[in-house]
């Protein structure tokens, strides 16, 4: 959200305000101005001064542990290997004996990675070979200079220090003032202690550069009390031209090369109006990569929440073949300590359940958090609110929440309402109720400092804000003027927070009302970088080492918040900004202060597509764009486009003219109004994707490389993405467009248009024509997707509504899906196995279902009503066989035209086992 030019600001707001209209490129750093950036990045590849103490190696069961020495500082390190479950190897370095603990990232991993055994193959005084499980897979640890290689056979999977480039920063004592305190007298001797070992021999004495101890970017001082921690490591991927990940960036899909340019940066950042194709940070980290070739799909998970930069580094260029191809990538961090997760694959879909065993799945939303939501920075008071919500009933659209944004609390006080613009929030709230609809509010985590505000007075008698260096309560400049920051990271605070959200304590709130955490990278508008100061302290450790975890401890707090109030058994629903690894556990992401661009909304589709790829499915643009005003069409291409999308909500800047779904006249309504019907007709196919994420990691929406791993044509595909593996979306994104071109991959499959049921072959490029009315969409030959058919006004109206099945038979006359129902708003799918899990399937003319769940225990009152099978032959009749095995004839059509056979009214329970037989 970006400030308000309209309306009377403090004086830090109105600069801020005036310079929101573009990126102010000289707010951010480059990796020129971060020094730790700039001193790494300075280090010559082949030149690694680290050497492997190879007499110093123990080896249990599962682990391995091994020191390095620097042979310039001779400051010695600890390497530690773990062989993990899964196909995973797990690398950590710290120093051996650090002046004073060094941050290493809690919270992320849900739980300690399983472990299994290692084992020496061989070893002599080059270096050692491990065993990483059965015959084939070998670790091999070069000791001068240190290297490792995972190796496959003959292949080599990835190195690491191939290039020379690991670089630990130990902590030592500034050279030119003594000792402060007697704690640092006592660990400096023992840093001395770590290095004075003779045989390693002398000590090449280490030059102090510009911002190792202190650092200055514009008016901002970073006092650096613990001097230069930056770490480095490179990555070495043979035969890998295509590299993923790493979001959040507006950039494209597929990462690019970063020589002679800027690394992408990984830094949780408030950045207004951002622009595209750009490496600079964004509002989230998650320090995933993935590589990917024809032969195998791996991911590198860097699990530190400092300031991170990755450089790539290819040398495809010229080469003849793939196999001549190799990738380099580079790890640059500001403190803590190395910690690495190497996934090996083989399988895009093994690298996304490895990564869910570390950092775990996407929470499973209620259903009406799928469905479409109304938004806009602000609706004025509750008669807004009331008219708002009435004006999709009288033009007949379908929508689940209404969002308020921060004008609705009394004077940016959150947990509380403005008395004057919503006296009778509860009213305001039943009302929705009855319809059964639901609402948004907004608290974001600073705090109006206040001793009128009873948050800010608990917060601070409890000792809970964050601190500034020198001790006392950090504070800066947010939404309500001079603000408190709460300490996100402290579990007690979140404890606090979370009790927070109970009906007794927020007033006016319901249990129809859900929560958005904006601004929390966190966003200090006269910090530097318009965040929060590096040497503020969260207990013993500094902002620096902590920061891209703040956004996911709010959410985290919030969610948990959310599920307390109502004793445990309500899912939550939470939207944030701010993100890192292991967020997809607690809600949805957005991709920010989008502008009504149409560039902008071509970048939400890799941007939500690399947020997949790492984990978090939950992701959405805003719908028509934040900032500025979209055409009529700009704005009916989003609402076609973000149907299609995981996060479906339309949101607007204070300043812009309104844009609700009616006010362009009846023809654009009537269009948004079936892209946004369309998305409600596709609910239940959409929940089962999201179980399936839930349940297995895998993404909900993703590149065609992932289902055709070995067609190269997919690598670079970024304008078209598949639902799961069986519906193909090719949004149209280019103003006054008349046509698209659609790539339909796999060479021996069918695809089918879903709108008019004509069949093209896969593999190949298909130009579509389009009208203002079109959203090009294929069904996959071989599946069987499920819909609601009967659009209401919210997703809660049609829990009991029948289904009707789409199959669509590939060439051999075969299609398969599934069909996932549960009570759509509670965790009893979980504590108690209350849901519906079936099998559907359509083999030699016959489709049944089969259920998947028998130890589960739910009923449903939804039936089938309609099956559509396309792709097939007329049959000379249809009967349907109960699960008692009775017999009854159903009624059928046949359109030979489109080769569409559609059944009506088979009548079965939707949780049944049944049988239709076409004879």
């Amino acid at each position: 959200m970006a400030a308000s030019c309209g309306r009377f600001v403090p004086l830090v707001l109105l600069f801020f305000c005036l310079s929101a209209h573009a990126v102010d490129h000289s707010n951010f750093k480059t990796c020129d101005k971060s020094t730790f950036c700039k001193r790494q990045r300075e280090l010559k590849p082949g030149q690694s001064p680290y050497r492997a103490l190879l007499d110093t190696l123990e080896l249990s069961n599962s682990r391995l542990t091994l020191q390095l020495i620097n042979n310039n500082n001779k400051v010695r390190l600890l390497l530690e290997l773990y062989r993990l479950q899964g196909n995973m190897t797990r690398v950590k370095i710290n120093e051996l004996k650090p002046l004073k603990p060094r941050f290493e990232v809690p919270d992320v991993l849900i739980t300690d990675p399983l472990t299994e055994p290692l084992s020496v193959v061989t070893q002599d005084e080059n270096g050692l070979v491990l065993s990483l499980g059965g015959d084939e897979q070998r670790l091999i640890v070069s000791a001068q200079p240190f290297r490792l290689d995972i190796v496959e056979g003959r292949q080599v999977l990835v190195s690491l220090n191939s290039r020379g480039l690991l670089a630990f920063e130990h902590l030592r004592a500034r050279k030119d003032t003594k000792s402060e305190s007697n704690l640092e007298q006592d660990s400096g001797q023992e840093n001395v202690e770590q290095r004075a070992d003779e045989k390693d021999g002398p000590i090449i004495e280490e030059e102090d550069k510009p911002g190792m101890w202190e650092e200055m970017f514009k008016s901002h001082s970073d006092s650096k009390p613990n001097g230069p921690t930056s770490i480095s490591l490179d990555f070495s991927l043979p035969q890998v031209e295509h590299l993923y990940g790493i979001p959040e960036h507006a950039d494209t899909l597929k990462l690019k090369n970063t020589d002679g340019s800027d690394p992408y940066r990984l830094y949780n950042l408030d950045v207004f109006q951002y622009e595209l194709h750009n490496p600079m940070a964004l509002y989230g980290s998650v320090p995933v990569l993935i590589s990917h070739c024809t032969e195998r799909t791996m991911g590198i998970f860097w699990l530190n929440a400092a300031e991170t930069w990755v450089d790539i580094s290819s040398n495809t260029a010229g080469k003849d073949s793939s196999e001549d191809a190799q990738t380099d990538v580079r790890w640059i961090s500001e403190s803590g300590i190395i910690d690495v997760f190497i996934m090996l694959g083989p399988k895009p879909t093994d690298v996304f359940t490895q990564y869910a065993s570390l950092t775990g799945t996407q929470s499973f939303p209620p259903l009406s958090a799928l469905a479409y939501h109304q938004c806009r920075w602000n609706y004025n008071d509750q008669e807004d609110v009331k008219a708002v919500d009435q004006g999709f009933d009288e033009h007949d659209i379908p929508y689940d929440f209404i969002w308020l944004d921060i004008e609705h609390t009394d004077g940016k006080r959150y947990f509380t309402w403005d008395s004057s613009k919503f006296p009778q929030p509860k009213d305001m709230l039943q009302g929705l109720m009855d319809k059964r609809r639901k609402l948004v509010a907004i608290v974001d985590p600073h705090i109006k400092v206040d001793s009128g505000y009873k948050i800010h007075n608990e917060i601070r008698s409890k000792n809970f804000y964050v601190k500034n260096k020198d001790g006392g309560d950090y504070e800066g400049w947010c939404w309500p003027g001079n603000s408190g920051y709460p300490d996100f990271t402290n579990p007690e605070m979140r404890a606090w927070w979370s009790s927070m959200f109970a009906y007794d304590q927020y007033e006016g709130s319901m249990e129809n009302q859900y929560i958005w955490n904006d601004m929390n990278e966190p966003s200090v508008f006269n910090g530097p970088e318009v965040t929060m100061h590096k040497d503020a302290l969260h207990g013993v450790w500094e902002h620096r080492d902590v920061h891209n975890l703040y956004g996911l401890y709010v959410q985290k707090a919030t969610a948990d918040g959310l599920i307390q109030r109502s004793g445990g058994v309500e899912r939550p629903f939470v939207l944030t900004r701010a993100f890192f690894a292991g967020s997809q556990r607690y809600g949805a992401v957005w991709t920010g202060d989008n502008a009504a661009e149409w560039g902008h909304l071509k970048i939400s589709i890799p941007m939500c597509l690399s947020l997949g790829l790492v984990g978090i499915s939950f992701c959405g643009a805003d719908v028509g764009g934040f900032f500025k005003h979209p055409s009529a069409e700009l704005l009916v291409r989003w609402y076609q486009a973000g149907a299609y999308q995981p996060f479906f909500r339309a949101h607007a800047h204070l300043d812009t003219p309104r844009r609700e779904p009616w006010l362009f006249g009846p023809e654009i309504t009537a269009l948004i109004r079936e892209a946004v019907r369309q998305r409600y007709a596709l609910l239940p196919n959409w929940y089962q994707l999201f179980y399936n994420a839930h349940r297995t990691g895998q993404p909900v929406m993703r590149p065609l490389w992932v289902e055709y791993p070995e067609d190269v044509t997919t690598f670079s595909i970024e304008d078209e993405y598949l639902l799961g593996k069986d519906l193909l979306v090719h949004p149209v994104t280019d103003e006054g467009s008349m046509g698209v071109t659609a790539y339909l991959p796999g060479k021996g499959e069918v695809w089918y248009d879903v709108h008019t049921f004509q069949k093209h072959d896969g593999s190949q490029s298909l130009f579509i024509p389009v009208t203002m009315s079109s959203i090009p969409v294929f069904q996959r030959g071989g599946s069987i997707i499920c819909r609601k058919e009967r659009i209401r006004r919210s997703s809660s109206c049609m829990e009991n509504d029948p289904y009707t099945l789409y199959v669509a038979l590939s060439l051999q006359g075969f299609a398969d899906g599934e069909l996932y129902i549960d009570d759509f708003h509670t965790f009893n799918f979980e504590k108690e196995k209350q849901f519906i899990h079936r099998h559907l399937s359509f083999s030699a003319n016959t489709l049944s279902s089969r259920n998947l769940a028998p130890d589960s225990h739910f009923s449903t009152g939804s039936w089938i009503e309609k099956i559509v099978i396309i792709g097939g032959s007329r049959p000379s009749s249809v009967t349907l066989r109960n699960a008692d095995g009775i017999e009854s004839a159903v009624e059928f059509d046949f359109d030979s035209v489109t080769t569409v056979l559609t059944l009506r009214k088979p009548g079965v329970n939707a949780g049944a086992d049944w049988t239709v037989l076409l004879r």
